[in-house]
Formats: structure tokens, C-alpha cells, sequence
């Protein structure tokens, strides 16, 4: 099997490098991981060319994301996904929630800091906080590193997956960035963005975790470890899934 780097398929799909990146993420693109870089092998490349070197693979559809969520809680249950926001959030001192890869949480958001709390109480929905999750499984940067989120703050994510497929994220944030408080025209964004009082958010603003580079650098460098030690459990789990559904199938045949 020949494998293609990231620069040859760029030239295959003519697209930029970014895309490429995100559609290995998402599953679009069959890709393996060596070391820190992409492979793509060329047969699947060239299947899904097509004979056209201009047209890249679709975006996964509504249905496919639904049914990629819908495979993560089969085998990342609602209370052990909880068990590990909550490990996360006491681990790295920090606030944390795990979420599929729309951004929608499959936990509540273990130790939030007093400026998100004051925020996700006022007049903001968990909808609302899912699209700016949704950005951070986005970008393009498979290895965490502390980024600033939708509120200002900065946050980190690594992706759990099941099999070869990014499934999840665990997200941890409420990070005071080295400039904080922001501006008040920074201020008054989230607040016309979330519907939240200016007054709130001026009151709570400096209730966020103050974390130096050091022990920034720690919490992206262990939340990798964090994010695939679950993705090892979520297989591990899917595969006793798959053979108890076999042994149902089985029991139900025979009956």
C-alpha cells in the first residue's frame, strides 16, 4: 500500500492544506496517523477522486454526525463520560466537559469557574455554548493547545476516538489568557453574543482559573493522555458491545 503525504493529496483535491487536515479529522479522508503527521493511502485517494482531481470529498451529512454521537454515548455511557470530565476538572484544576464532535455535551461542565457559571445562568443556553465548543473541534491542530474560546478564556481540547474516526472531545478551559480582563469592547461582545448584562459579566470576570505557561504546557501535554486512554476504553467497550448484540441476535434466533 503507497501512502501519500499531506502536500500530494493538497495537489490531488486542489484544496488548501487546512482541508485535507479537517477532512482526515472528520472522516471524510481514510487517513493514518505516523508519529505527528498524515497518511493518506492512494487507493482510497484515488476512489474517492473519482477521475476528478477537482472535487473533494462531501462534508458528512446530518444523518452520518448523528449517527457518529449516537455510536459515541453507546460506548462512552452518559456516567462514565461524567467520570471523566469530573477526573479532568480535579487532574488539571480546571473546568472540563466532554462533548461529541458537534459541540453538543454529553456531561454537565465539572468545576466551572465563577465568570461561565455567571454567563450559563444568565440567559445562555446550552445550545449556545455548543457552537463555541463546536470551533475548538474545528480547528485544524490535532495536538491540544490552549486557544482563547467564545467568552475569552482560554480553552484546550483533545479528540477521543473510536476506531480511526474522531468521535468526541475532552474539552478543559476557564483560563485567564495573559491579558485579563479584556477591554470593555471584548466585554460587551460577549455579552450582546450571549445576551448576558454587561453588569454580570463585569462582576465575574475575574473568576476564572490563573494557570501559568508551565503548568499550561502540563495540562495540554496530559490531556492527550486523558483523551486516549478513553478512546482505548470506548473501543474496548465497543467491541464487547458488538459481542453482546451477537449473543442477543443469537438468543433471539434460537428462541
Amino acid at each position: 500500500m503507497t501512502l501519500l503525504t499531506s502536500r500530494q493529496v493538497q495537489e490531488l483535491f486542489q484544496v488548501d492544506r487546512s482541508t485535507i487536515y479537517r477532512m482526515a479529522e472528520d472522516g471524510r479522508l481514510p487517513a493514518v496517523k505516523v508519529g505527528r503527521q498524515w497518511r493518506f493511502p492512494s487507493d482510497h485517494v484515488e476512489n474517492l477522486l473519482g477521475g476528478n482531481s477537482e472535487t473533494a470529498p462531501p462534508a458528512p451529512s446530518p444523518e452520518a454526525i448523528a449517527e457518529r454521537s449516537a455510536a459515541l454515548e453507546r460506548v462512552l455511557p452518559p456516567d462514565t463520560a461524567q467520570a471523566v470530565a469530573d477526573l479532568a476538572a480535579d487532574l488539571f484544576g480546571v473546568m472540563a466537559v466532554v462533548t461529541d464532535m458537534t459541540g453538543r455535551a454529553l456531561t454537565s461542565v465539572s468545576n466551572p469557574c465563577g465568570y461561565f457559571e455567571a454567563v450559563f445562568n444568565s440567559v445562555y443556553t446550552p445550545d449556545r455554548c455548543s457552537e463555541g465548543w463546536r470551533r475548538l473541534g474545528e480547528a485544524i491542530d490535532l495536538e491540544p493547545h490552549f486557544v482563547p474560546s467564545h467568552l475569552g478564556f482560554l480553552c484546550a481540547r483533545s479528540f477521543i476516538r473510536t476506531g480511526t474516526t474522531l468521535a468526541g472531545m475532552v474539552i478543559v478551559g476557564g483560563v485567564a489568557p495573559e491579558q485579563w480582563p479584556p477591554p470593555p469592547e471584548e466585554i460587551n461582545a460577549v455579552a450582546a453574543e450571549t445576551g448576558t448584562p454587561v453588569d454580570t459579566i463585569n462582576d465575574h470576570i475575574k473568576e476564572v482559573y490563573w494557570i501559568d505557561k508551565p503548568h499550561q504546557d502540563w495540562i495540554v501535554t496530559n490531556l492527550s493522555r486523558v483523551s486516549d486512554l478513553i478512546s482505548l476504553l470506548a473501543d474496548g467497550h465497543g467491541k464487547l458491545v458488538k459481542k453482546l448484540d451477537s449473543i442477543a441476535a443469537l438468543t433471539t434466533a434460537g428462541s
